[in-house]
């Protein structure tokens, strides 16, 4: 390329980078102001007696007997430096049973468990489990429990 014709190209490309630079409706260098969006999902949750060492629900059903253990396996899929998941549990009037949260940092597809348990036993009827990720609810999840 001759000497001429290298210089009339750089006012050009100057020119090119700053449209482009105001088009994207920020200055060069400037940050974003929006936090990032995070890339975790609930992807199920899955209800039963017993979770295995992997924190997965061995047997999963939506039926207990009022002295189970009642165990709940979160799987997300995704990354996060810092979630929260949080669990509520309600018996059928809407009576909250038990609340509790963790906060993990999976870094890629992950179980966590969370487990109520009555040691008078739990009354017949039906119950509900609301999952929130970061206070956002993500599933529901009812069961019943059954003398007999």
């Amino acid at each position: 390329m001759s000497r001429s014709l290298r210089f009339p190209l750089l006012p050009l490309l100057g020119l090119a980078l700053g449209v482009l630079t105001a088009s994207c409706g920020k200055k060069a260098g400037e940050a974003a102001s929006t936090p990032p969006v995070s890339a975790i999902t609930v992807a199920s949750v899955d209800l039963g007696r017993s979770v295995g060492t992997d924190r997965h629900v061995i047997e999963e059903t939506q039926s207990f007997r009022p002295n189970d253990v009642i165990y709940a396996s979160i799987l997300t899929r995704g990354a996060s430096s810092n979630a929260k998941l949080r669990v509520k549990w309600t018996f059928e009037d809407g009576q909250v049973v038990s609340q509790s949260e963790r906060s993990i940092a999976p870094t890629g597809d992950a179980a966590t468990e969370f487990h109520i348990a009555k040691s008078d036993g739990w009354p017949a009827g039906k119950y509900k489990l609301e999952v929130f990720l970061d206070e956002t609810p993500a599933q529901v999840r009812e069961f019943e429990v059954k003398v007999g």
